[in-house]
């Protein structure tokens, strides 16, 4: 009685037989991943009974199983680079910001021999805009009025000038806002503070910019550089 041949090497693709012997050079790992795949369904074809084989069908999925982790691992490389590239472009682009004044949402004003700055930022368009000026014992210096402000960011600057005419001793002061359009008060009207970067830090958590009047922030805290 002939007895039938169990082996599979003419019956099996080229490709699987290859992947028998993968390059013994470094491989990422994606190719490791497919390499062993592709050795386990290798093993299975060729200790498979040759009175049963494995159905077409059964091949066929498990090697579009295949490509599909394939593809998610390729991604997810893909994915890793470039978070990678996005970090150091944005290391990049913090330490170019050294030096440089920013406004950042706050409501503290620092006034140094007659010179400070600050900033509002509104979400939409106002009548009135109205910042008042408090000492630290809470009593109104000044108040800045504006009338038809757009939307957005708006930098501002005060003398030290208190409304009885006298300068204003240097000191931190603290803002509040007041916004109108019509009889409507606004919910959308920010106080921005003003501060220069010195430093920046970087690590898991991502870039922090370090200000020594206002500690560290992050670089979508920046409503404006100056």
């Amino acid at each position: 009685m002939a007895v039938a041949s169990t082996d599979n090497s003419k019956t099996v693709p080229p490709a699987l037989l290859n992947a028998m012997n993968p390059s013994k050079t470094t491989k990422t790992g994606v190719e490791a991943d497919q390499d062993k795949f592709m050795t386990l369904l290798i093993a299975q074809l060729k200790n498979q009974d040759p009175m049963n084989p494995l159905d077409n069908a059964q091949v066929t999925s498990q090697l579009a199983q295949l490509n599909t982790v394939t593809g998610i691992n390729k991604m997810n490389e893909t994915l890793n680079s470039l978070k990678a590239d996005y970090q150091a472009s944005a290391n990049l682009a913090a330490t170019n910001l050294i030096n440089h004044g920013v406004l950042v949402e706050g409501n503290q004003l620092t006034l140094a021999d007659g010179k400070s700055l600050f900033g509002v930022e509104l979400a939409s368009r106002a009548d009135t805009v109205e910042v008042e000026i408090r000492s630290s014992g809470g009593k109104v210096v000044q108040t800045v009025t504006m009338k038809n402000v757009d939307a957005g960011v708006l930098p501002l600057a005060w003398d030290g000038k208190m409304a009885d005419g006298t300068t204003a001793a240097n000191n931190t002061y603290t803002m509040t806002i007041k916004a109108t359009r019509g009889t409507e008060q606004l919910k959308d009207a920010k106080t921005l503070q003003f501060g220069t970067i010195a430093s920046i830090s970087t690590g898991a958590s991502g870039v922090k910019l370090n200000i020594p009047s206002l500690g560290q922030v992050t670089m979508d805290a920046i409503k404006q550089v100056l």
